[in-house]
């Protein structure tokens, strides 16, 4: 009964998020410059994921859970609370940092935080590949679909946008 009702919380948990995913890409605003995919295609993509997971998990904790028989949850490792610290740490630094210093030092913060969650211990070369990535993702949206995804420090020097 224990696992049912926390089959049930989980799946209620992501039918939540489909929903906030449903509210949030419903009040993107249209643009007019996109003629066929707008800024929203991929948010109620991922809104009918959200919502489509949350139903058929909704539906099988309903039934009784998917993990009541499974006898390798009592073998189960215990709870890492390290990487989990570090993985929600990644998440804040992304949301703290992305306004006022942009979008590169945000996510390499963010990705250097999720890589020590999974046990990198090569900190420098996280560093090196998360500036890399997130710089080079930064040009593509900016420059190559026109779509500012958080301009700042690293920004107005490299591509010359204001900060």
């Amino acid at each position: 009964m224990r696992t049912a009702r926390a089959d049930l919380g989980a799946a209620l948990f992501v039918l939540g998020l489909g929903l906030m995913a449903a509210w949030q890409s419903h009040v993107i605003p249209p643009s007019p410059i996109y003629a066929q995919v707008g800024p929203t295609l991929v948010p109620w993509l991922v809104t009918a994921v959200l919502l489509a997971l949350g139903v058929g998990l909704t539906a099988t904790a309903l039934r009784g859970g998917w993990s009541q028989d499974i006898e390798e949850l009592a073998e189960a490792p215990p709870l890492n609370r390290r990487a989990l610290a570090l993985l929600l740490a990644g998440l804040l630094a992304n949301l703290v940092l992305i306004v006022p210093l942009g979008f590169t030092v945000a996510a390499s913060a963010q990705f250097v935080l999720v890589a020590a969650a999974f046990g990198s211990r090569a900190l420098l070369r996280n560093l090196v590949i998360a500036f890399i990535v997130a710089l080079s993702a930064y040009g593509l949206f900016v420059k190559g679909l026109g779509v500012n995804i958080g301009a700042g420090v690293v920004e107005a020097l490299v591509f010359g946008e204001p900060g």
